[in-house]
């Protein structure tokens, strides 16, 4: 079992070692509380057409997303009611998990380093995906790219989207913070 007080995950060890110092030399920054760190990591899956037709399958992608994360997901559920899309207020949807910490730092790897290259044709990821103010949003079509997930056990294929926060406040700093740690950026 780990030591939780003394363990430090990988990618956060790469981070105050390297990452931290050729971001600060990169950008000028006048202290260490400018450099730009990861914030969270809010993994989302939406169950959709499926959920609404059988309440199972928003329980089957809670339970998938919480073995991907390493901590229990919470089902999302409508907020309004949509007649034609035979949606209730309150019916379950999906499942999110927002991930801080250790948590963050140890998904964050596993993403880079298995989920990734496990993906059919990939060619990196897209960098063009931030949204002005340092976060980073990609989706993944297939879950089971993770190696959490038995393939075997199955019953349905979720797609997922995954917002990396950061404290940066420009799309440069973001994307030179996640090139730190490896992501696989396209463009």
């Amino acid at each position: 079992m780990l030591d939780q007080a003394n363990y430090t995950p990988r990618l956060r060890a790469l981070y105050d070692e390297t990452v931290k110092s050729a971001l600060k030399e990169q950008f000028g920054y006048a202290n260490d509380m400018m450099i730009p760190r990861l914030d969270k990591i809010v993994l989302n899956i939406g169950a959709g057409a499926e959920a609404v037709r059988d309440s199972k399958k928003a329980k089957s992608a809670q339970d998938d997303l919480s073995a991907i994360a390493g901590q229990k997901a919470v089902v999302t559920k409508a907020k309004k009611s949509i007649a034609g899309f035979r949606v209730r207020e309150g019916m379950p949807l999906g499942a999110k998990v927002t991930l801080r910490g250790a948590r963050m730092y140890e998904f964050l790897d596993r993403l880079v380093t298995i989920a990734l290259p496990r993906v059919r044709d990939f060619r990196g990821v897209n960098g063009k995906s931030f949204d002005g103010r340092g976060n980073y949003a990609m989706g993944l079509k297939e879950h089971i790219v993770f190696p959490e997930i038995n393939f075997d056990k199955v019953d349905e294929v979720w797609g997922m989207d995954i917002i990396i926060c950061t404290t940066a406040k420009t799309d440069a700093e973001a994307k030179a913070l996640l090139k730190g740690f490896n992501l696989p950026f396209n463009s």
